[in-house]
């Protein structure tokens, strides 16, 4: 039987009392998912994990529109709209009294006789260690890969389990996260955020059809890099030399934000300590979040 790490990553109803299920706001422990629904047997179901700051989901537009693109290229079955997420968020935000929270919309097709599911859920955030931030994390890497063409792979989907596997491997080894490799041997991401090197004031990431999700966070970074006169590419495939001779990295997701890592296993990263560029990087990040989230604007509503 396999064991959810306690990690924060792993427990997304901890402290939950409010979810929005296909159009009701209703207490967590009534919520139910028929045992039909193949979300359930399958985990043919997609999903996006999202930030809340001061109230405000930060680019709340970009989560959607990646939500989307992933329905459409794998089929799925969904009545769900754009304004019924927007709408169905900030009920179980303002439900709750959330300001610091993670989010998480889950869609699946449903039973065979029934409609889809929409499921909208939002816990407190996690107090993130200011270690992590200050002095960076450890990571291994991790002997599973990642296929070109596997759906499970670049998208959101429910069939997480090989990445919680690793995640625990990482765990048992006092890491805190796992970097993936491809079947041919390339950089790809680790198991719930993208991953960043820099060498020689030159930041990269792997390519999109690596494949990597493609982060929210990750294109706020390389948006904001340009802003920041730091070079950033995504178009080049990245090996493990490349991994080993890195200046610096650091990952990237929504709820954990930047996350600098000094050590991958016995190897040191720079000089053990977060750099200069991912410290330059996380401030504007940081910024970028504050300014966004200062108070709540309309978001597009159209379905």
């Amino acid at each position: 039987m396999v064991a959810l790490s306690s990690h924060p990553v792993y427990n997304p109803f901890m402290s939950q009392r409010t979810v929005y299920l296909n159009g009701s706001l209703v207490p967590f422990s009534t919520a139910t998912l028929s045992i039909a629904d193949p979300g359930f047997l399958h985990g043919a179901s997609v999903f996006t994990t999202l930030r809340a700051h001061r109230g405000v989901v930060f680019h709340f537009e970009r989560h959607l529109e990646r939500l989307a693109e992933t329905i459409r290229l794998l089929g799925m079955k969904t009545d769900a709209t754009t304004g019924q997420l927007i709408t169905g968020m900030y009920r179980v935000l303002d439900a709750d009294e959330l300001s610091e929270a993670r989010c998480r919309i889950t869609l699946t097709p449903g039973p065979p006789d029934g409609p889809p599911t929409t499921l909208i859920t939002a816990e407190p955030l996690p107090d993130y260690p200011a270690d992590w931030y200050e002095k960076g994390i450890g990571v291994i890497v991790t002997a599973l890969k990642q296929a070109v063409g596997d759906p499970t792979f670049g998208y959101k989907t429910g069939c997480y389990l090989p990445r919680i596997l690793a995640r625990q491997e990482a765990a048992a080894k006092g890491a805190e996260d796992a970097l993936w490799f491809t079947t041919d041997n390339r950089l790809a991401e680790s198991c719930f955020s993208n991953v960043f090197l820099v060498r020689d004031g030159e930041v990269f990431t792997p390519p999109r059809d690596t494949p990597v999700l493609p982060g929210v966070v990750r294109d706020a970074v390389l948006e904001l890099c340009p802003t920041l006169e730091i070079p950033a590419r995504d178009d080049k495939a990245l090996t493990v030399d490349d991994m080993l001779s890195a200046d610096e990295i650091f990952l990237t997701s929504s709820c954990m934000g930047v996350r600098p890592v000094v050590r991958i296993e016995k190897h040191v990263v720079g000089d053990e300590t977060p750099g200069p560029i991912t410290k330059k990087i996380l401030a504007a990040y940081n910024e970028l979040l504050e300014k966004e989230c200062e108070k709540r604007q309309s978001v597009g509503t159209g379905d």
